[in-house]
């Protein structure tokens, strides 16, 4: 694989990675170190490993995976999403800020639906006898600066347009889930 066209695949992935951090950076007042780590890291982490581990199940899940990836990054995203407009809409600032979205369950289930597709992607590279080391390495880094830059983004947007942009995020999540679901069909 040149290196042109893994970036442009890693670049691809991170999309959903970045959308999602945007909305997340909306809610996180004030945006600090540690919240930004966790999320880029894990959002990075996630993405790296998922290629690996659908390289290392190869053909052997192929068609689990393509019958239902799409289903599982629907329900992950719309959940997460749907929470996120409940809560802006319910109008409480309190318990708002103190749902961050990069802790706990609600991190994991992002960094899962965010990266589900990247678990295609190394299927695909086991099918065509790639070696995923370092697709995955970049794939990993690219979704982590991604993650970063919608973050401080979604910071700065959120902080100008106040729950609006939580409706919006939670609505842009629910809209991926649901892309991801249709472009599959």
């Amino acid at each position: 694989m040149d290196w042109l066209s893994l970036i442009a695949l890693a670049v691809a992935l991170a999309m959903d990675a970045f959308a999602v951090a945007l909305a997340a950076g909306s809610i996180l007042r004030p945006l600090t170190f540690r919240p930004c780590f966790r999320l880029a890291f894990h959002f990075g982490l996630f993405q790296g490993l998922m290629p690996v581990i659908g390289w290392l199940a190869g053909l052997t899940i192929h068609g689990f995976v393509s019958r239902w990836s799409h289903w599982i990054a629907l329900l992950l995203l719309t959940g997460v999403g749907g929470r996120m407009i409940y809560e802006a809409l319910r109008g409480e600032e309190e318990e708002r800020r103190s749902s961050d979205p990069s802790k706990g369950l609600t991190m994991v289930a992002l960094s899962v639906a965010t990266s589900i597709d990247a678990l295609a992607v190394g299927i695909t590279l086991a099918m065509i006898d790639v070696v995923v080391w370092v697709p995955a390495l970049v794939i990993g880094v690219i979704a982590c600066v991604f993650t970063v830059i919608g973050l401080l983004l979604g910071a700065r947007i959120g902080g100008v347009w106040g729950t609006r942009v939580e409706v919006i995020g939670g609505v842009v999540l629910v809209f991926i889930g649901c892309k991801i679901a249709v472009s599959s069909l």
